[in-house]
């Protein structure tokens, strides 16, 4: 199967409200070029400086998310252009983005990255934390981000149960949190990104508005 047909057969199945982002880390630019052909025009890098080649020589209208973990020092590389950035985990993070945004006469979108997993090697934010960040008077002066969301990754494991388990979990908290953060004049905390190739669907019927597909599309990456 090509690029194109496999993302077309993903985008089919895909309920309403559902986001696809594909990934392209490591892939060369006549892959995202097949892709876009095809109609997808919402593209997850994890390095800055990849996404930023990338992003000088493809057609503008892409949206380019920032999927991988960011160094504050690199953030002034993207804020021209990025779309959403996801794997937001810390204020000082947060305030940085602000300050470049701000530099680029630009909003940015962020999602707030919770550690949901059975494992160590990943980043992100318990629900201390998070609620933390969100009551502090230090977001209150950031006018140049705008956090739209959650983004967190299950435990890789073939155990679908317990990543449901997972998922289930973080929604509950996705939704606690949208009841306090969102008003009538602010309604954007909106988005919950969460599922990859192997897990999207069971993602999907935990509440995921935001998906994000890599080798499914592309194909096994080379490192």
């Amino acid at each position: 199967m090509t690029i194109s047909s496999r993302l077309l057969e993903i985008k089919k199945a895909l309920p309403t409200g559902v986001t696809l982002v594909a990934v392209s880390k490591t892939k060369p630019v006549e892959d995202i070029l097949e892709a876009y052909q095809a109609g997808q025009r919402i593209f997850g890098e994890n390095k800055i400086q990849e996404m930023t080649d990338k992003y000088a020589v493809l057609p503008r209208d892409i949206q380019w998310h920032m999927i991988g973990h960011v160094q504050t020092n690199k953030v002034k590389y993207m804020a021209p252009f990025v779309s959403l950035i996801h794997a937001v985990d810390s204020l000082r993070l947060l305030q940085e983005i602000d300050k470049q945004a701000k530099r680029n006469e630009r909003v940015i979108d962020c999602l707030l990255q919770l550690y949901i997993a059975d494992e160590t090697t990943k980043f992100g934010l318990d629900e201390t934390e998070l609620d933390e960040i969100l009551a502090s008077e230090a977001l209150k002066s950031l006018k140049n981000i705008r956090i739209v969301g959650l983004m967190a990754m299950a435990t890789f494991t073939k155990d679908q149960t317990q990543i449901k388990a997972e998922f289930d979990h973080l929604n509950a908290i996705f939704k606690r949190v949208q009841l306090q953060y969102n008003t009538l004049e602010n309604a954007s905390f909106k988005e919950l990104s969460i599922g990859m190739s192997n897990d999207y669907i069971t993602a999907i019927d935990s509440g995921s508005t935001m998906i994000r597909i890599g080798s499914t599309i592309f194909g096994s990456r080379n490192y």
